[in-house]
């Protein structure tokens, strides 16, 4: 009988105590995962979905990625037509309600800031053109501080239960990021007004903090990879404009950018678009760190 009451009262126990489940996190970019995992710490699971070596415009649905959003609390990508060709076939597939469009569960970084180049017209046949505008909205920092408090909220809702934590990580977050950004001016005050050529329009939000103008664009059109025609015409626009540099993420194919190089004598930087995309760019903060490094040293070295 003893030993009844024992069992009994253990079995009650076990049913009382608090249950600490993580909430799952289905990023669609690592920069989303990075920061979800900052703003959540060890109150969050995050997976992404893609690597910084791919490009986040042509990923397939794959069936391990329905799986993944089945098993989701929270789905935090970049929206502004980024994932336009596989995440909605995901949303449909995963028959998992809470992250959907509306739901507290759904979550675009760029429906939470202002965006640039919105087109005043649509018309496919100037290609890839986003009308919401350019989606790459984490290469602005002041933005990325907007988003991060949208989705430290975001959090809170999903779970209750440790707002206090969320909130000081909030805190954290937003303390560190501030002062990287003052540091962040502060050494890249000698790219102000250089002249780049880009590959597409990806670095258009950090080109325009540091006030670096684009004088050129390897694509023929958004989403065109660039032909030898396009090329050609390139070299009088570079010579004229006299161009610093030709900018280009390391998922990108390099082989124009090279050519142009060769032909007008300025270099190449191949940089780390997001979170992975070199050795030491494993989170937000290395990963600014890295790109302003590259840009004020290749402009130090060209002088």
């Amino acid at each position: 009988m003893k030993l009844l009451i024992t069992l009994v009262s253990f079995s009650l126990l076990l049913f009382t105590l608090p249950v600490s489940a993580k909430v799952n996190i289905f990023a669609c970019e690592p920069e989303w995962k990075s920061l979800a995992e900052a703003l959540g710490g060890e109150y969050v699971s995050v997976y992404s979905a893609t690597t910084a070596f791919q490009d986040p415009h042509y990923i397939e649905a794959r069936p391990s990625l329905i799986a993944k959003t089945r098993q989701a609390d929270l789905l935090v990508c970049t929206g502004a037509e980024l994932e336009v060709g596989w995440l909605p076939l995901l949303l449909r597939q995963s028959g998992n309600a809470s992250i959907q469009e509306n739901e507290p569960g759904f979550f675009l970084a760029a429906a939470q800031v202002e965006r640039i180049e919105i087109p005043t017209e649509l018309d496919r046949s100037q290609g890839d053109v986003h009308a919401s505008g350019n989606p790459h909205v984490h290469w602005d920092p002041y933005r990325l501080l907007t988003i991060a408090k949208a989705l430290s909220k975001r959090l809170i809702i999903i779970d209750g239960d440790n707002a206090a934590g969320y909130q000081q990580r909030y805190r954290a977050f937003e303390a560190q990021w501030q002062k990287q950004i003052e540091s962040w001016e502060t050494h890249a005050t000698q790219l102000n007004g250089k002249k780049v050529i880009v590959y597409h329009k990806n670095w258009s939000y950090l080109l325009n903090w540091l006030g670096i103008d684009i004088v050129g664009d390897l694509e023929p059109k958004p989403g065109i990879p660039p032909t030898s025609t396009h090329l050609a015409s390139l070299l009088g626009k570079v010579r004229s404009t006299k161009a610093d540099f030709i900018l280009i993420a390391n998922y990108q194919d390099d082989k124009g950018a090279h050519w142009l190089s060769e032909k007008v004598n300025i270099p190449v930087i191949n940089l780390p678009f997001t979170i992975g995309g070199s050795e030491g760019a494993n989170d937000l903060i290395s990963l600014y760190n890295e790109v302003l490094m590259s840009l004020t040293k290749s402009h130090e070295e060209a002088q």
